[in-house]
């Protein structure tokens, strides 16, 4: 398998797709139904903040639905970064929490978190477990209004400097629920590969970018990704 060197993990959408959340990027996803320039940009933002707000309000609620819980290929991963003997960064796409509620320590939200909020004043970051329409005001600076803490088309990804940092020293990166066009993100599988590391897709199927891994494992999340960090584990008895 893999020398038990450090590993990143990419998730994207088809991890929790599973659990009960609709994908943006699918023929039936949420893309299909709104424009991404009146949603998902600053511009929308500033033209119709209320719209906005109103969006992003609705994926919150849907997320916080009770029938809305991890799948096995959450944990399984939690299990790899509590039992794994070097560094697992965890990086996903997805805004939801799910990797935290199957304990994951501190995933990596590159896109942001739709249960925080950032002020426009002070950026200063919070909790956001309600509604944000009508804005309240920032609970730090009392004065600012808030956004929600998702990065925008438009917006660089965030903490992309560790992000590149890693996966020029990791050993293995393992591609998961992702579709393979979305960059920044479709792009470390290169990053990977030019550093070295050994570098594997699991998904539903073949994504866009699957040629450029060494390996792909294609099925359900909650099936392919147990049964490749039980592997994983198995190597290190």
């Amino acid at each position: 398998m893999v020398e038990s060197g450090p590993i990143v993990v990419l998730t994207g959408a088809g991890i929790s797709r599973e659990s009960g959340l609709h994908t943006f990027r699918d023929a039936d996803g949420i893309w299909a139904t709104v424009r991404i320039e009146d949603v998902a940009t600053p511009e929308a933002f500033a033209r119709d903040p209320a719209r906005v707000q109103a969006f992003y309000d609705a994926r919150r609620r849907g997320l916080l639905d009770p029938a809305i819980q991890p799948n096995a290929a959450h944990r399984a991963l939690a299990r790899l970064e509590a039992e794994w003997p070097a560094p697992v960064l965890l990086v996903t796409q997805n805004i939801d929490d799910l990797h935290e509620r199957a304990g994951s320590r501190a995933p990596l939200h590159m896109h942001g978190e739709i249960l925080k909020a950032r002020c426009l004043a002070c950026r200063a970051v919070s909790p956001a477990p309600g509604d944000l329409a009508p804005g309240p005001a920032c609970p730090g600076c009392g004065r600012g209004p808030l956004r929600p803490h998702v990065v925008w088309f438009g917006e660089m990804p965030l903490e992309m400097d560790r992000i590149e940092a890693a996966l020029d020293a990791c050993a293995l990166f393992v591609s998961i629920g992702t579709s393979g066009n979305v960059y920044p993100a479709a792009g470390f599988v290169e990053l990977a590969l030019a550093a070295g590391a050994r570098t594997v897709e699991l998904n539903l199927e073949r994504s866009l970018g699957a040629a450029r891994f060494d390996e792909g494992r294609y099925g359900p999340a909650s099936v392919v990704v147990p049964a490749f960090v039980d592997e994983l584990l198995a190597g290190l008895e």
